[in-house]
């Protein structure tokens, strides 16, 4: 009972559909890729400005300290990165004074820990 006109407009109505998706796919695919672009350039604009900043024993000891521990290696760099276009940091870091930077940001994020032990009575027993 299907009438040959109308699936002949389903099937160029499906043809269309998928043509847009294809397109819409197509789109995100070179968003997704510019987005990769513009994170890959600025990685390397970083890694060229702390390679100005750091000593060579300086980024070899952050690079082994990435390795561990990537997050904190990554907010030495930004400290590092923010004073030195804030001026602070006139001559080459070494790897002292990156020691030091490192002493003063684990003092100011040392979480301490606090256990407290409650002890419950026994509701069995009786004091009587």
């Amino acid at each position: 009972m299907a009438d040959p006109e109308l699936e002949a407009i389903r099937q160029r109505r499906m043809q269309e559909l998928m043509a847009r998706q294809g397109a819409g796919n197509q789109q995100n695919s070179e968003q997704q890729t510019a987005q990769e672009d513009a994170k890959r350039e600025a990685e390397e604009r970083r890694q060229m400005m702390l390679s100005q900043i750091l000593s060579a024993q300086a980024r070899e000891r952050l690079a082994r300290i990435a390795l561990v521990k990537p997050e904190k290696a990554r907010g030495v760099e930004d400290v590092i990165i923010r004073a030195a276009q804030m001026g602070q940091i006139a001559e080459k870091v070494s790897e002292e004074r990156l020691i030091t930077l490192l002493e003063q940001i684990n003092n100011q994020t040392a979480r301490q820990t606090k256990v407290t032990i409650q002890r419950r009575r026994n509701v069995l027993e009786d004091d009587d």
